[in-house]
């Protein structure tokens, strides 16, 4: 199920969403005292604030940007196009959310992609066979058949084992992870509780029953070993790799892989497992709709407010935070949207943390192998593989996550050593995105906005040469001259792009290393250990501060959990206040 989500020549345009968005609080005016004050509004936060408000706890959001989403965002870099400016597609929102929240009564809309992937393959220079993936499992195997018959049939068999695994895991994202100090040195009750929380991982060893070393395999072993287990093709199994890998820096033979690409199948739209779909009006249409559930029930929102540093009690509790302008507004509860580092490392004093905190934050992986391309163009891309139509008219390939670069799993591999070295890849692997293809909202007739999520880039190029607009337009240029030999005409048709580099990315969304999860997927920072073992319940050593953002469990994409799983402990603990 290959999907997902996600500054050299930008151009200066204004922002759509911060117009709708920045007065989710409209009339309110920031008051020097509430029972909770979120840090940062992005999905996550605001999901929190929802939460929280609408369980009584007085509840402010405080934004440094101009508008709110995170990376969940809606901006018109190039005048009359709306991008989808990070992330780029919606799946893993949690359903709760969206049916407690009532988020479609607030203006959540979703165009689902069926099919939802397309391979073109470049065989001696030219590309004339194609792999497209969808939900008719009869036309998926058909296509599959043109690689290999044996992997046709295997197919439904690999997609069943899959879900049978994410089903098991599903319910582990709703709840705070088992919470090994207190089962270990805590008292009665805490082991009470820690024994409760053990019930959702022991009900997922016992789901999966006899197949379980089988399942554990696919958690720990690079996705290579998995997909050599079940197929032979090498188009399909890159395409299908590229789940594992995207957004991490890991190639395809990296151990424990596979995780990742479960983490981009556990998702559903609409009630179909495994579904992703455009946001209509663009990402920042999912945060617009949390922000105004949370406004409805009273949370005061505010954008272009930056928190400068927690406020802590005599006790070292946490009291509040501080502005960059001086205000300090009071709370009982801080919650942060930010990630593990700016929380821990920036915004509290380092001397109130235990060392061995710090340390680990310090060294959390938040290596980040993305280079995010907007682009703007005056016509549909044609594929060799599948040319356009005479009317132009986007056909049902210009609708799924397009795979470049993508014939096999070496191809990736490759790529994935020379980042590693410091240099951008020679062939990256490239997953085009064309979301006005369904929304044509999106951009001014006859046009079309298209997503290139790309890896493998260094945060940190070899020599120690900088991340100049040179650098940026070069690597640019050389992604338009791949998507140019799948898809003929592409650099003439360009009008504008917007390049966010890993320090781009970093410096805009705050996202650390640029990566797009707060911190790698990797086995060492999920689950227990998710930001760091004996704090994975999003409590921290300050108490009253709380970790609320991707940097939490269960992790990154546009999932809503930590968020919601974080306020359910605060309110716990603001209850007992």
């Amino acid at each position: 199920m290959a999907a997902r989500h996600g500054l050299g020549r930008a151009w200066a345009g204004c922002s759509l969403q911060g117009r709708r968005l920045a007065h989710a609080g409209a009339g309110a005016q920031l008051q020097r005292e509430y029972d909770a004050v979120v840090i940062g509004g992005g999905h996550n936060g605001l999901v929190a604030a929802a939460y929280l408000q609408k369980s009584g706890v007085r509840t402010a959001v405080l934004e440094r940007r101009h508008l709110l989403g995170g990376a969940a965002v809606t901006e018109e870099i190039v005048p009359g196009f709306k991008f989808s400016r990070a992330s780029y597609l919606l799946s893993l929102l949690r359903p709760q959310i969206s049916t407690e929240l009532e988020l479609q009564r607030h203006g959540l809309r979703v165009y689902t992609r069926d099919p939802y992937s397309f391979t073109p393959v470049l065989e001696d220079g030219h590309a004339r066979r194609s792999l497209l993936l969808g939900h008719d499992m009869a036309e998926t195997q058909r296509q599959i058949a043109q690689f290999s018959s044996k992997d046709a049939q295997a197919y439904p068999k690999y997609e069943a084992f899959l879900s049978r695994l994410v089903s098991a895991l599903d319910p582990l994202l709703d709840a705070a992870p088992v919470d090994a100090a207190a089962w270990s040195q805590g008292s009665l009750l805490q082991r009470l509780r820690a024994l409760r929380g053990l019930q959702p991982l022991l009900r997922a060893g016992l789901a999966l029953g006899k197949q379980l070393p089988q399942y554990y395999q696919v958690l720990t072993a690079p996705i290579t070993r998995i997909l050599d287990l079940w197929f032979e093709s090498e188009p399909l199994k890159a395409t299908l790799a590229t789940d594992a890998v995207i957004g991490a820096m890991a190639s395809p033979h990296t151990p424990g892989s596979g995780y990742v690409l479960l983490h981009h199948v556990m998702g559903e739209l609409e009630g179909r497992k495994g579904a992703w779909g455009y946001v209509a009006g663009g990402m920042g249409g999912v945060s617009q709709a949390i922000a105004s559930a949370a406004a409805a029930h009273g949370a005061d929102i505010f954008t272009k407010k930056p928190v400068a540093r927690v406020l802590l009690g005599p006790h070292g509790e946490a009291q509040g935070v501080v502005l960059q302008d001086g205000t300090e507004v009071k709370s009982k509860l801080v919650l942060s949207n930010a990630s593990a580092q700016l929380t821990f490392l920036q915004l509290v004093p380092p001397e109130q943390l235990p060392e061995s905190f710090l340390q680990r934050v310090a060294q959390l992986d938040t290596r980040s192998p993305v280079t995010k391309i907007n682009v703007a163009v005056d016509r549909l891309p044609s594929f060799l593989a599948a040319p356009n139509a005479g009317d132009g008219r986007p056909l049902p390939h210009h609708q799924c996550s397009i795979h470049l670069n993508c014939e096999d799993t070496d191809l990736l591999h490759r790529a994935f050593q020379e980042a590693c070295s410091g240099e951008t890849s020679t062939r990256p692997m490239i997953e085009l995105c064309i979301p006005s293809a369904l929304d044509p909202t999106l951009a001014p007739p006859g046009c079309h906005v298209v997503s290139l999520f790309t890896q493998y880039t260094p945060y940190a190029l070899a020599g120690g040469r900088p991340w100049d607009e040179q650098e940026q337009n070069a690597y640019a240029d050389r992604v338009f001259d791949w998507v140019e030999a799948y898809a003929p005409g592409f650099k003439a048709s360009v009008v504008g792009r917007d390049i966010l580099t890993p320090p781009a990315l970093e410096k805009i969304f705050g996202l650390p290393g640029g990566n797009i999860f707060h911190g790698a997927m990797s086995l060492d920072q999920l689950y227990f250990a998710r930001p760091v073992p004996s704090y994975a319940g999003y409590r921290s050593p300050i108490p009253g501060l709380y970790l609320c953002g991707s940097g939490a469990h269960p992790g990154g994409g546009v999932m809503g959990a930590p968020g919601r799983n974080a306020a359910s402990v605060a309110l716990q603990d603001f209850k007992h206040m």
